[in-house]
């Protein structure tokens, strides 16, 4: 049994995707002793930015007539849309960057995509929590209502082209405690934090007995 585990922050140690991914990722192993956690981290070792071009190019390219570059990128996009496709259980760490997804995870995307066949759902039924944090706050009345274009993004890709079987946690407000413009929200801040905390805790238990009753019904 596998949780693979995907993070994309660029704040190492300081981020609270990955804080929350440790939460559903220890309540997950505690569920299930004996799975084996593979993790990519993509913000810590990105991918190349050219690699889903080179992986498209390649794929127009008889395999005999391929470069170097292009038989490497292909083998990347395969090893990425395989470890979609192998994986029991997700966990998505996927902070929210200049309103969007990170350069990072759209080119993980991309890539993956082009390692398997057109319409391949890479996630099928698979439980997966996604984890989405925002340094702002981009609720209704905020004044930055309407700029996140990165959480309807990601539950398009995973939970409707990828097909997974979704659990969404979102967390606001991460930066209000070093933000001075930002001191008045706090008290807010941290009660969206304990709320995503227990909601990860959560999320990782439910993960494990799903990926039991599937298991179980295999």
């Amino acid at each position: 049994m596998k949780l693979l585990r995907i993070d994309a922050s660029i704040q190492g140690p300081r981020s609270a995707s990955s804080a929350l991914a440790d939460l559903a990722t220890a309540e997950f192993v505690a569920g299930q002793p004996d799975a084996t956690v593979q993790a990519r981290h993509l913000g810590a070792d990105p991918l190349p930015a050219d690699l889903w071009a080179t992986a498209v190019g390649a794929s127009f390219t008889p395999e005999a007539d391929r470069s170097p570059e292009q038989a490497a990128a292909v083998a990347q996009a395969k090893e990425l849309a395989d470890e979609l496709t192998s994986a029991d259980a997700v966990v998505l760490a996927l902070p929210l960057y200049n309103w969007g997804v990170s350069q990072h995870v759209k080119t993980w995307i991309d890539v993956a995509i082009a390692g398997a066949p057109t319409g391949t759902r890479l996630l099928d039924g698979t439980p997966t929590v996604l984890i989405a944090t925002r340094g702002g706050g981009y609720g209704p009345g905020t004044p930055k209502e309407g700029w996140d274009h990165s959480i309807d993004y990601l539950r398009r890709i995973v939970g409707e082209v990828w097909g997974a079987d979704l659990t969404v946690i979102e967390r606001e407000l991460t930066l209000a405690r070093v933000s001075p413009a930002m001191a008045s929200l706090v008290e807010l801040a941290d009660s969206l934090q304990q709320q995503a905390e227990q909601a990860a805790v959560a999320a990782g238990r439910k993960l494990a007995v799903q990926v039991e009753k599937q298991a179980d019904a295999a």
